[in-house]
């Protein structure tokens, strides 16, 4: 759903009707300052950091970030560390703290799990992410977006209250050199670590394969799959073989990219569909085939309790009634490389007009990448950064064409946009999947919106 679509109001709401309920975990850090900035209205952020288990840390951070009352409308957040291979003390803290707010609102009064959401490719960020998550009681780790190996095994020492660490993928690395970030809890804590709960861990794929490898060469125990299409929203796995793209200009998907469930169910580990599953009588669907069930997330995202500003959530919705709702799977707009699906809306960032003159910028950093400098040291590059600071870091120019700067997008998107020179706000960037078609359908006569519990009971079967 993009970031703090899913935050801890949708997921506590969807918990509390006894499924599970998954925050995101991309950019928290970033969305917990910001939130802070604009003061905290509903005490919530305050709340939840008041039952941090490490209280100077807890202070620290709201001694940076907290405004009473709000900052003034007209100026700009104040930015926050940028995620590096050997992050500084205020990163670490301000990750570790928003996480386990994130998930500690998301269980206040719940009735079922929660679960909590991270990609592969944002690497920098989530060692200290799974730990204040892990703090907060945490019930699942969910992770895709690349192959997330060393996942269970980090979950199995953290746990243990051990230190870990993370191989990162680092560009232009010589044969046999490995680069890693570290975490250690007894550090963080102040000398002891507690024991924590350690959550179940499912691997999000697209193929048998990344399945199998995913559950055969894991470092520790996977308990599980989301099994996601072509369809499903945000970032979505490449085709196989040669890109290829149609009239249109999007990915070309066929016979290949269909994941073989049968291979999928010979691992003998439970699995839920994902991808255009969000409808009434897909769930039937999915358990005849064999699943545990499903996993939506484009319903949620336009519902009451989603993070999304409440004007696009409108006019998504009554693009849905109008039968004109679409989104555009989108093969450049991530830095990741990753085809993403973007809303098509206008006044956000894929409307060309609205985009138009847009400076290129990097000052959040989630989708960067890490490259080795000559001299052997890791620097960083966003192919959505200004053109000339990305080729003199060594990319090519060919690699910055149609990028959009999808953190700072997604934070607009949920309200936190940050605010340019000439008083400019950032435009929102909106990713769902094929679904948003049918949105319009869960909103109920003379109604102008629907709850996440509406979602619910409609999936099942239930009257609403």
């Amino acid at each position: 759903m993009g970031a703090g679509v899913s935050d801890w109001r949708l997921a506590r709401a969807v918990s509390q009707t006894g499924q599970l309920g998954v925050v995101s975990g991309t950019a928290l850090a970033a969305i917990l300052a910001r939130r802070l900035q604009v003061g905290d209205p509903g005490g919530e952020m305050r709340r939840a950091i008041g039952n941090f288990p490490v209280p100077d840390i807890a202070a620290r951070v709201l001694a940076d970030y907290f405004i009473s009352g709000g900052k003034p409308a007209g100026e700009p957040f104040k930015l926050t560390p940028l995620p590096t291979l050997k992050p500084g003390p205020d990163f670490v803290a301000l990750t570790v703290l928003a996480n386990f707010v994130e998930v500690f609102l998301a269980k206040e009064g719940r009735a079922g799990p929660v679960g909590i959401n991270f990609l592969e490719k944002i690497q920098l960020p989530t060692l200290p992410s799974i730990y204040g998550a892990m703090l907060a009681g945490v019930d699942y780790v969910l992770m895709g977006a690349g192959i997330p190996r060393s996942i269970p095994g980090v979950l199995d020492r953290l746990a243990k209250g051990e230190a870990v660490e993370l191989k990162i993928d680092v560009e232009g690395a010589l044969a046999g050199e490995e680069f890693h970030t570290t975490f250690a809890p007894a550090a963080f804590c102040g000398g002891s670590a507690p024991a924590l709960k350690r959550p179940f861990f499912l691997g999000i794929v697209a193929s048998a394969t990344l399945a199998i490898t995913l559950a055969r060469k894991s470092n520790g125990r996977v308990d599980g799959f989301i099994v996601e299409g072509e369809s499903a929203g945000g970032h979505n796995a490449p085709p196989r073989g040669t890109l290829q793209l149609n009239a249109g200009g999007e990915p070309v998907y066929g016979p290949r990219d269909v994941p073989d469930l049968e291979k999928i169910r010979e691992l003998g580990l439970p699995f839920w569909l994902a991808g255009s599953y969000g409808r009434p009588h897909k769930l039937a669907e999915a358990l005849q085939l064999g699943a545990a069930g499903i996993q939506a997330g484009t319903a949620f995202a336009f519902c009451e309790e989603s993070g999304i500003r409440a004007d696009l959530k409108q006019q998504v919705i009554e693009l849905s009634r109008e039968g004109k709702a679409r989104v555009f799977t989108d093969p450049l707009a991530s830095p990741t490389g990753f085809p993403f699906k973007v809303v098509q809306l206008p006044g956000t960032l894929s409307d060309n007009d609205a985009n138009a003159g847009r400076a290129r910028l990097c000052d959040l950093g989630y989708l960067r990448h890490a490259y080795r400098k000559p001299d052997g040291k890791v620097g960083y590059r966003c192919p959505a950064e200004p053109v000339e600071g990305y080729v003199r870091k060594g990319g090519t120019p060919n690699e910055t064409e149609g990028r959009q700067c999808v953190c700072n997008g997604l934070t607009a998107t949920i309200g936190l946009a940050q605010i340019r020179p000439g008083n400019e706000m950032d435009l929102p960037l909106i990713t769902a999947g094929n679904d948003i078609a049918q949105v319009a359908s869960f909103v109920q006569a003379g109604r102008k919106s629907y709850t996440a519990a509406e979602v619910v009971s409609t999936l099942l079967g239930e009257p609403v």
